[in-house]
């Protein structure tokens, strides 16, 4: 039988970022098996993160936002110019 899997993301946000400008994204996917949170991080690539789960059990370091995945992939552009230098 077929694993179904459903993708939540989230944008971050801390003292150095705002809803309008987040520090970053995250995406929660989870299985039939469970689930795996991964950031997208300056190595321009998705890797596992505690971060969403650390936050679940009480640490407020960082605000998590649900977000479309429109927004999340607008994060991530944002992210790679950023990295890149590009346009």
């Amino acid at each position: 039988m077929p694993t179904s899997a459903k993708t939540t993301y989230y944008a971050i946000v801390n003292e150095f970022s705002s809803r309008d400008e987040p520090g970053g994204v995250i995406r929660r996917i989870q299985t039939d098996d469970g689930q795996d949170d991964q950031a997208f991080t300056r190595n321009l690539q998705w890797e596992h993160t505690p971060l969403l789960y650390s936050h679940e059990r009480g640490n407020m370091d960082s605000q998590f936002h649900e977000i479309t995945e429109e927004e999340a992939n607008r994060i991530v552009e944002r992210i790679r110019r950023t990295v890149t230098g590009g346009p």
